[in-house]
């Protein structure tokens, strides 16, 4: 039987993880949160396509080919997710269930900042617990996976 697939997406500047602003955003790297992503899936019984892009209609993109294919999407999308009216759209339009990560609190962040176009459509948001969060991300997408099981 085939484990159920997770999309882990990663918008803008997520492959700079590690040397950008290390007192926000830690040393680890995109590598490293790969690797504990996929530690996770393992022990959650799931499978990951962990991906990051710098392009906002590659996330898009992403997201449709997500419809009918994948149990969720654990998405940290950036600055996008304050940006992108499109990619809200998209989520909302396919229905894969999103759960929307950050690795700071994005609500500690400077006051010209848009709110989270993103929220409005994701299925539950995590900010704040650092890379941690996408365990967090994946952990609430299984649960959601096996309250829908018969």
């Amino acid at each position: 039987m085939a484990k159920p697939l997770v999309y882990v997406l990663n918008g803008p500047n997520m492959n700079l993880l590690g040397i950008r602003e290390p007192h926000l955003y830690g040393n680890q790297t995109l590598a490293d949160c790969e690797r504990m992503c996929r530690e996770e899936a393992d022990l959650l019984g799931m499978e990951i396509d962990f991906r990051q892009t710098n392009h906002e209609g590659v996330l898009v993109d992403w997201v449709q080919e997500s419809y009918q294919k994948a149990l969720g999407i654990v998405m940290n999308p950036g600055a996008y997710a304050r940006t992108s009216l499109a990619l809200h759209t998209a989520v909302r339009s396919v229905g894969t269930p999103v759960i929307e990560v950050h690795i700071t609190n994005i609500y500690n962040k400077e006051a010209y900042r848009p709110p989270s176009y993103l929220s409005h459509v994701a299925r539950a948001i995590i900010c704040g617990a650092g890379l941690e969060g996408y365990c967090l991300g994946l952990q609430a997408l299984h649960r959601l996976y096996m309250k829908s099981k018969p």
